[in-house]
């Protein structure tokens, strides 16, 4: 069972979910957003799954400096301010397998953990 955790060094949520996977012997793929940039592809992904407009961090202080909350953006323009200010998303995004979870979710952390035990992928 392959785990992919995006987030930053500065969230705790995402340092949370990697703290959970490591706990119970998974060694999760951590992409440290702060050091290297989430792919276009695996943005798309996750704003195909959830929304763009859901992976924007309404109640981070990035959010607030930003100024977003008054621009009128198009999608495409969103979605490379995302891609280039990793602070502006929800942390930790996860991906095991086609499987995909936004910000705290340890109901579908534990979902992971069971299929990852019992071999399922």
């Amino acid at each position: 069972m392959d785990v992919q955790i995006f987030g930053s060094s500065k969230s705790k949520e995402a340092q949370k979910a990697l703290r959970f996977f490591k706990e119970r012997g998974l060694k999760p793929h951590y992409v440290d957003l702060n050091k290297r940039d989430i792919s276009p592809g695996e943005l798309t992904r996750f704003a195909q799954k959830f929304g763009l407009q859901a992976l924007v961090a309404r109640a981070s202080k990035a959010y607030e400096q930003s100024g977003l909350e008054y621009l009128r953006l198009s999608d495409a323009e969103l979605k490379e301010k995302l891609a280039a200010e990793p602070a502006l998303l929800v942390q930790p995004l996860i991906r095991s397998g086609k499987t995909l979870a936004l910000g705290w979710d340890e109901a579908f952390w534990r979902e992971v953990y069971a299929s990852a035990k019992t071999g399922g992928s």
